[in-house]
């Protein structure tokens, strides 16, 4: 019951304002894509601070914990294709159109009603024979 992205990684002119406010201010965008879904606005700063706090300790980090994790949760939540192998090379490889695919698909998902695969049909009532009534 999986289904595709919306738009392919690379379509920034299928909405060229994604694509300007990704290009002119790429943690603006990440921030409001945060948002969007739900999340603290603030947790794609942590991909800005997260290389400069690991390397003080040591620790290399090239994948963006937020971009990933923001990236991972809209997959899942939208039943979109895809793998995390497939995640974590879009994060690592080309964040700004990761970001910019992410605001595509927020904004599609915004204005297309999701499919409920709960049944809403009502049940016929049954009726239930009466019930002796006793008397002390």
């Amino acid at each position: 019951m999986s289904e595709n992205w919306n738009s392919d990684l690379l379509s920034c002119c299928d909405d060229m304002k994604s694509c300007c406010y990704g290009l002119w201010c790429c943690p603006c965008l990440a921030c409001t894509v945060s948002g969007l879904f739900g999340q603290n606005r603030c947790l794609p700063l942590c991909d800005i601070c997260s290389p400069a706090v690991m390397s003080a300790f040591g620790i290399p980090l090239c994948v963006p914990p937020a971009g990933l994790a923001l990236r991972v949760g809209i997959r899942q939540k939208y039943e979109i294709k895809g793998s995390l192998c497939k995640d974590i090379a879009t994060s690592c490889v080309c964040v700004w159109c990761s970001w910019c695919q992410l605001h595509r698909e927020l904004k599609y998902r915004k204005h297309t009603p999701m499919q409920s695969p709960v049944n809403m049909q009502p049940h016929p009532m049954m009726a239930l024979p009466p019930q002796p009534v006793f008397n002390r």
